[in-house]
């Protein structure tokens, strides 16, 4: 059984390494791979499910292989196998299934036909591992893998306005998200002293003492997971970001924004529900964010116009109600809701072209005006505001861009002073002197100690908001991101008894990438004379392989599951102490800040309507 658990993710993986090395004018090469390997991989699961049900539903953990360790750490890729993974498998693999086969004739002879299915077996890949993750690390690989590929198919047309400007938005929640996971490995780590598994989250008498002992870290580390699944879901306050990924090709919103990639925050609340079930405060939250979510969403949906508006947020009133069955301990009728849902979800999405066809014909055929209701002065206005409200979408989108994102564009302004002039001046012989201090820090007094890791941490923030804001200098912006990595590696290196060898293989990945990536944007320099970032280029018209090169450097600077820096983040994490919550404020917004600035300066450059006016221009949406 061991054997069928990593096969079943296997799969997934040899069918995306495949499909890249097909040519893209081959269409049906292209829609044969995924066609069979989704395939092969649905009739794997739905035989392993039944062979796993007549056989007495036993619970697998399989831990697969350590990829690091060291005293007191390791980082190991763990599988886990029971009722929740073989309910998100089986509706996952059918439902893929069904829309790899819509998929081969609906995007036929679409420009970016091999790139939409490569990114559709990347995101499969990903839900696959999240699904059957065993500990946060591999949840955390399965959850990475999930938010790049829906960046990709939001921007899928990507020579668009709209679509590249809601991938960015839904990306930059995701950033919240991923931080909420990565505080939660953080606090698992002290909680436990060990790289925790979910099976042993379900030993009540461990949880329980680990709680007695540590009741605000576990409060603390419930929450951040209720973050997580709260931002992945698009639940309250999260909401507006749904609507804005239908931006992308139909069989991509039915995949993902209707049915699996929306569900992984349900996945999670039910995977660590034996963590805080005993918590009364955090089941409280979940049930107060998920009625609210429920009723807004519900008043959204009636007014909007869109089709697949109406359809995404009826999606996450539902999924609002998942979370109070979570809460409420329905573990069961949560798993049926969630396949239901996603079931409708997907037969609407998928049927609305077709239904908005009719709907047109039915409009000029059979137009009858609606009889008007008049109601009493207080009900209108009430009937009124409700309207309106649910029309402005509860000024969700505007709420978290003035509590979120407003303060960082204000404090990343107050730092125009910071040029190529001043990094030289200031920040490279501060960097050096730090160098030299740690060399001899045993001569320096304990205070100064304790204090430099969080001065050397507000040092590499300020760099990262800086390149978060800048709109010029492409290539100093690169450099600013680079030098933030420099300084946490610092940072956590002064801060604990930190193995070189971890700091190398953490750097190792951020050197090489933020070499390629600036060789990259040195390259395309020479040939393009405006590279502002106040507008987007449209540069991957042109320049599609350097457009390709430098979102993997992206990715790699940013610590994406394809680089060393991917495990170096959570052992920098695992150097921090509970106590110290300024040096873990700063590093935790550094990665946040940076993915979102490397995302920026991937799609300012290479996506967005092409700023030549003598190449064809799209319309701002699909």
């Amino acid at each position: 059984m061991n054997l069928f658990i990593a096969l079943l993710v296997l799969i997934p993986l040899s069918g995306f390494l495949l499909s890249l090395l097909i040519p893209k004018k081959n269409e049906n090469a292209i829609s044969g791979v995924s066609f069979g390997s989704v395939g092969i991989h649905f009739l794997v699961s739905a035989g392993f499910v039944g062979v796993w049900l007549f056989s007495g539903m036993e619970t697998f953990n399989l831990k697969e292989f350590v990829i690091y360790s060291t005293d007191g750490y390791e980082f190991f890729i763990d599988l886990y196998f029971d009722r929740i993974t073989a309910v998100y498998l089986l509706v996952g693999s059918l439902l893929t299934f069904l829309i790899t086969v819509y998929s081969r004739y609906y995007m036929h002879r679409e420009e970016g036909y091999k790139r939409f299915f490569n990114t559709l077996l990347f995101f499969y890949l990903g839900y696959n591992i999240t699904i059957f993750s065993g500990n946060f690390e591999t949840l955390f690989l399965g959850w990475e893998i999930l938010g790049v590929s829906s960046f990709l198919l939001i921007a899928f047309y990507r020579d668009r306005y709209l679509p590249v400007k809601n991938a960015m938005k839904v990306f930059s929640v995701y950033r919240i998200g991923d931080i909420g996971l990565i505080l939660t490995m953080w606090l698992s780590h002290h909680l436990w002293h060990e790289n925790i598994t979910f099976l042993q989250l379900n030993n009540e008498v461990s949880v329980s003492h680990h709680l007695h002992e540590h009741a605000w870290i576990g409060l603390f580390a419930s929450l951040l997971i209720l973050l997580a699944a709260v931002a992945k879901s698009a639940q309250f306050p999260f909401s507006f970001w749904l609507p804005r990924a239908m931006e992308g090709p139909t069989p991509s919103s039915a995949i993902f924004y209707s049915s699996l990639s929306v569900h992984i925050g349900a996945f999670i609340l039910l995977r660590t529900f034996p963590f805080w079930e005993h918590q009364p405060v955090v089941r409280v939250i979940v049930i107060a964010i998920g009625l609210v979510t429920a009723v807004l969403a519900s008043f959204s949906a009636r007014v909007q116009s869109s089709v697949k508006a109406q359809v995404a947020y009826s999606s996450v009133s539902q999924i609002g109600i998942i979370f109070i069955e979570i809460a409420c301990g329905l573990e069961v009728l949560a798993l049926i809701h969630f396949a239901g849902n996603a079931f409708l979800r997907s037969y609407q999405l998928l049927v609305s072209p077709s239904v908005v066809t009719y709907l047109i014909r039915e409009q000029f055929y059979n137009f009858k005006p609606r009889e008007e209701i008049r109601l009493s002065g207080f009900r209108q206005k009430m009937a009124n505001t409700l309207y309106l409200m649910s029309l402005k979408e509860w000024g969700l989108d505007s709420l978290v861009f003035y509590y979120l994102w407003a303060p960082v564009k204000r404090a990343g302004n107050m730092l125009g002073f910071i040029n190529q002039k001043v990094a030289l001046i200031i920040f490279v012989p501060l960097f050096t002197t730090g160098c030299v201090l740690l060399i001899f820090q045993d001569e320096i007094p304990a205070d100064l100690r304790h204090t430099l890791p969080v001065v050397f941490a507000f040092t590499g923030l300020i760099l990262s908001l800086k390149s978060f804001v800048k709109r010029h200098d492409v290539r100093f912006s690169w450099l600013l991101i680079f030098q933030n990595h420099l300084w946490i590696a610092l940072a956590i290196t002064f801060n604990a008894e930190f193995d070189y060898l971890d700091m190398v293989l953490y750097l190792s990945g951020v050197i090489f990438s933020g070499i390629v990536g600036f060789f990259v944007l040195r390259w395309l320099g020479r040939r393009e004379t405006n590279m502002d970032l106040n507008r987007f280029q449209g540069h991957s018209y042109e320049y599609k392989k350097p457009a390709l090169l430098f979102l993997l450097s992206c990715l790699g600077m940013a610590g994406f599951p394809i680089t060393p820096a991917f495990v170096g983040e959570d052992l920098i994490f695992s150097h921090i102490e509970v106590n110290q919550v300024l040096l873990l404020l700063f590093v935790a917004l550094s990665f946040v800040i940076n993915g979102l600035a490397l995302i920026r300066l991937y799609a300012r450059i290479f996506m967005g309507p092409h700023i030549k006016t003598d190449h064809p221009i799209a319309g701002r949406s699909t």
